[in-house]
């Protein structure tokens, strides 16, 4: 499936159109209904509750947006219901509460987490339940995933939806956890084939790797992340078809 060309033509709110003095905490439904209301493109991240709901949420341990620590897969999504985010005024929101939020109105570019820990293989049960989120939503979407396994677990599950890689530049220094090997192959890209990939959102500050110019090369739509000013959109423009951004009114 290729990327909608809505997914090129407004730049994308990062983790939705998010701002503390609005008290719009990132990936909550205010910052959505925001994002809506401009006009922008919308991209989340979902991470798994304990009872296996897509909910809304980018790191793995609560702590840093609810005050509660603890990682966010060992709390059932009513649980989660109960948690606000910090500067805002509503909980932890489900993938299915953003869809309704959403409703078609611009595009949405969801993020699947990594759960292997390590880029490997063992995932399914989230992408799966994404996939059945989306089922029946009606509107520009696409899923992507720094982990490859992952996204070819979306091929299989929703084959109709669009997906791609996200990508960096691997630097073993920003990525401690993850084993050089790992590193050095995903860097690459090679698996954007395999998976049947159709963009990726790559690492501004690398968007000059060869293997980013590899893929321009042959059509394929480059997103960028993340972007937080107008002069660092310019500079990423030259590259990129589309960009990420958070911070400042694109």
């Amino acid at each position: 499936m290729t990327l909608p060309p809505a997914f090129l033509a407004r730049p994308i709110a990062h983790r939705a159109y998010h701002d503390i003095a609005a008290r719009r905490p990132e990936n909550s439904r205010a910052a959505v209904r925001a994002a809506v209301a401009a006009g922008y493109g919308i991209e989340i991240d979902v991470q798994p509750s304990a009872d296996g709901v897509p909910m809304v949420f980018h790191d793995y341990d609560l702590g840093r947006l609810t005050g509660v620590s603890g990682p966010i897969a060992r709390r059932r999504a009513a649980e989660l219901a109960e948690l606000s985010l910090l500067q805002g005024d509503e909980p932890v929101p489900t993938l299915a509460e953003v869809l309704s939020d959403v409703a078609g109105r611009v595009p949405l570019l969801i993020e699947v987490k990594d759960q292997d820990g390590a880029m490997g293989p063992d995932v399914g049960p989230l992408e799966r339940a994404v996939a059945k989120a989306l089922a029946d939503y009606a509107g520009p979407v696409a899923v992507m995933s720094f982990n490859p396994h992952s996204v070819a677990v979306m091929a299989e599950a929703a084959p109709g939806v669009p997906r791609g890689l996200t990508t960096e530049s691997y630097d073993p220094k920003a990525n401690p956890t993850l084993p050089r090997a790992v590193c050095n192959h995903l860097r690459a890209i090679p698996d954007f084939g395999r998976v049947g990939a159709s963009f990726i959102s790559h690492e501004a500050a690398d968007l000059a790797s060869p293997h980013v110019a590899a893929l321009k090369a042959k059509g394929v739509p480059i997103l960028c992340w993340t972007i937080r000013s107008p002069e660092a959109e310019a500079e990423a423009r030259k590259i990129a078809d589309n960009v990420t951004f958070e911070g400042y009114p694109a």
